[in-house]
This record gives C-alpha cells, sequence and structure tokens, in this order.
C-alpha cells in the first residue's frame, strides 16, 4: 500500500509540472481519460512486477523455541523453593524449583527395603535346589536299599529261610521308597523352575524389585526441577505453597530458550512464485525503527493448517470462498544469524528480491522498506 501511494503521489506530481507548472500540455477531457488510462496500466503493471518479482509482507516474526515446564509427579506434592526470579538467564543444569521430597524419599526407602529381601530370596532359591537335591539323592538311596532286601527275600521265602511277611513288607516299602523318589524329583524340578525364572539373567523378582527402586528413584528426582537449557523464564507465577501432581496436567512456567531460533514471514501463496533457497532479503523490525536488516531465504513451509484434516467421526466441512492461508518463509539475516539480539515475538517487515522484472523493481522495493523503516519512529502514534 505504502508504495502504491508512494507512486501516484509521484505521477501526480509529473502530471501537474506537464500540465499546470510548465504547461506543457493543456489539459482538458481527452487529456484527462489518457492520463487516467496511463496512470492506472503504470500503477497495476508496478504492482503486479512489485508483487511477484519483489514479495513484501508485513507480518514477519522472531521465533523463539520455548519448553513447557511441567513437574512429572504421581501424587500432590507442594513446591517449597522457587530458585530463579521474573526474566533471569539461567544456565542448563541450574535448578528452577523445589518440591516436597518426604513421601517420594519414603517411597524409595520402601522400594529399597522390598529389593534387599527379592535378592535374599534369589539366594535362598538356590539353597533350596541344594536341599531338594539331597532330599532326591537320599530317596533314590532309600529306593535302592528296599529293592535289595525284596530281592534277598524274593529268594529265602521259597526255601523258607523267611516269612513271607517280611518280603510284603520290604515290597510295600519299595512302592514307597519309589513314590518319594518321584515327589524328590518334581521339587528339584520346582526349585530348579523358581531358580531360572530370569529377566536377562536377573531373577524375575529381583528384576521386579530394582524396577520399583528406579521408578522411586526417578519420580524422587522429579522433585527438582533443572533448567533444560540455556534460557530465561519469562513470567515467572510460581510461588512456594503451589501444589501439583496427582489430576495436574498443565505447565506451571514457560522456559524461553537461546539455541536455535529463526525469523519467519508469511507471503500469500501467489507471490512465492518466484521465490527460491538463498535469494537476498531485506527485514525491518519495529524494534529497531529506521534499520534495515539484510538476510537470505533459508526455506519455504509450503504446508498451512488449511491442508490439514484431522481423524474425526464428521464429514469434512469445506467453506466455500474460505481466506487462503499464507505460506511461511523462513529467512536467515546477515548480521546476527543467531538471532541474539532479537526478542521473541518482534514483529517486522520482510521483503524478498527474486531478481525478475529489471532493476528498477528491486529500487521501488528498498524504498518500500526503508519508508517502513523510518515510519517505525512514528507508528504507532502513541504521545
Amino acid at each position: 500500500m505504502t508504495i502504491a501511494l508512494l507512486i501516484v503521489a509521484v505521477y501526480a506530481i509529473v502530471c501537474w509540472v506537464v500540465f499546470y507548472k510548465y504547461k506543457l500540455l493543456k489539459f482538458n477531457i481527452v487529456w484527462g481519460v489518457v492520463t487516467f488510462w496511463v496512470g492506472f496500466h503504470v500503477l497495476f503493471l508496478l504492482v503486479v512486477f512489485l508483487r511477484f518479482f519483489a514479495p513484501y509482507t508485513i507480518d514477519g516474526h522472531v521465533i523463539r523455541q520455548t519448553v513447557q515446564i511441567a513437574p512429572r509427579l504421581p501424587h500432590p506434592t507442594m513446591l517449597q523453593e522457587v530458585y530463579v526470579a521474573q526474566n533471569q538467564a539461567v544456565k542448563k543444569g541450574d535448578k528452577l524449583y523445589q518440591f516436597e521430597t518426604t513421601l517420594y524419599a519414603a517411597q524409595l526407602a520402601e522400594a529399597e527395603a522390598n529389593l534387599v529381601g527379592a535378592q535374599q530370596n534369589a539366594q535362598i532359591l538356590q539353597e533350596d535346589i541344594a536341599q531338594a537335591q539331597d532330599a532326591q539323592a537320599e530317596a533314590e538311596a532309600n529306593e535302592s536299599y528296599a529293592a535289595e532286601q525284596v530281592a534277598r527275600y524274593t529268594n529265602l521265602v521259597p526255601r523258607g529261610g523267611a516269612k513271607q511277611e517280611t518280603l510284603d513288607k520290604w515290597t510295600a516299602q519299595l512302592a514307597a521308597a519309589k513314590a518319594q523318589v518321584a515327589e524328590a524329583a518334581a521339587n528339584v524340578t520346582k526349585a530348579q523352575l523358581a531358580a531360572d525364572a530370569q529377566v536377562d539373567g536377573v531373577n524375575a523378582q529381583v528384576a521386579a524389585a530394582q524396577a520399583q527402586v528406579d521408578q522411586a528413584q526417578y519420580y524422587l528426582d522429579q522433585t527438582t526441577i533443572y533448567a533444560p537449557e540455556d534460557g530465561k523464564i519469562i513470567s515467572q507465577q510460581a510461588r512456594p505453597g503451589l501444589v501439583v501432581g496427582g489430576f495436574r496436567i498443565g505447565s506451571i512456567a514457560a522456559f524461553v530458550a537461546d539455541a536455535d531460533p529463526y525469523f519467519l514471514a508469511t507471503f500469500y501463496q501467489e507471490h512465492l512464485k518466484f521465490v527460491e533457497p538463498d535469494q537476498p532479503v531485506e527485514v525491518a523490525l519495529d524494534i529497531y525503527p529506521g534499520q534495515v536488516f539484510t538476510g537470505k531465504v533459508k526455506a519455504i513451509w509450503e504446508g498451512t493448517g488449511q491442508g490439514q484434516i484431522k481423524p474425526s467421526g464428521n464429514v469434512p466441512n469445506f467453506l466455500f470462498m474460505s481466506p487462503q492461508g499464507r505460506f511461511a518463509v523462513e529467512i536467515v539475516l546477515d548480521e546476527d544469524p543467531a538471532l541474539k539480539r532479537f526478542p521473541g515475538g518482534a514483529h517486522g517487515a520482510a521483503a524478498i528480491y527474486t531478481g525478475g522484472g529489471g532493476e528498477w523493481v528491486s529500487v521501488l522495493r528498498r524504498v518500500n522498506m526503508r519508508l517502513y523503516a523510518w515510519v517505525n519512529f512514528i507508528i504507532p502514534f502513541d504521545v
């Protein structure tokens, strides 16, 4: 709009000079129609060339990565200490919040006690195997002795050297001894199966108890929240006495990271016809009136929310003549690629120079960008 008004103003001055200042031509109805017709086409062509060969937008923003600080505690827990002030810069690993540890320390102690008990039970299982094997050996010895006695009395009874009752007694004892051997063998198998119940070579009960210890230690560690990386918390609203955990699913603070910011500018889709990566760019940020920063196109984000249909039970509702979504263009600034001096949310205008249409197109757009930058000294007009 600014450059269009500028073109109209220049054309009006030229007409004034020709028809009124130096009276090179006499103004009449015919020249009025011709002047309007020529001016309209000049303005139309200039606007078209500018839009496609030097696309421009006033919807550019510095985007900074944020991390939602959310306590991961399963029980209602009270906040005890806050170590960070509002807008205070912190380094990765610095303490941010400390929650009450009593319940989680007790759960860890209980889990560690259960682990010791499970380890002792694992050792007992090995002793059970040895005991069952001894019982099996004893039963097998009794079976062998009873078999010998049955064989001896089987030979003596027909000769009258022993009574039939004695043979019957040893026959019964042999049957009992065989049953004892079978029972002892089953006990050995049971003891061996119990000892062989392992996860990655560790007794199953010990592994389960160790998992409970790890879980208890995890939640105890979560009672202290540390900075995930270098950055700052813009708005510090959490205060000691705040209770989190249980059913709370929201964050208590937004952590703004220092690393990996980027500048995005949105353009109408048709204006990106000739835009490609590495083309030169100029950016004028409202926070720095009068300054124009140079850069280049990094990438075009060729997608908007209008290109997504979320799974649901509803039939898609396509609104006729719905406004088109703009595409975002990621821009890298030459002066400060890491955007260290630019706060998140900084707004500004951006122009991309595709090189098409002739040098005059770029010149007009550069004038447009500098007008925007210098007008920022006045707008917004709030005295």
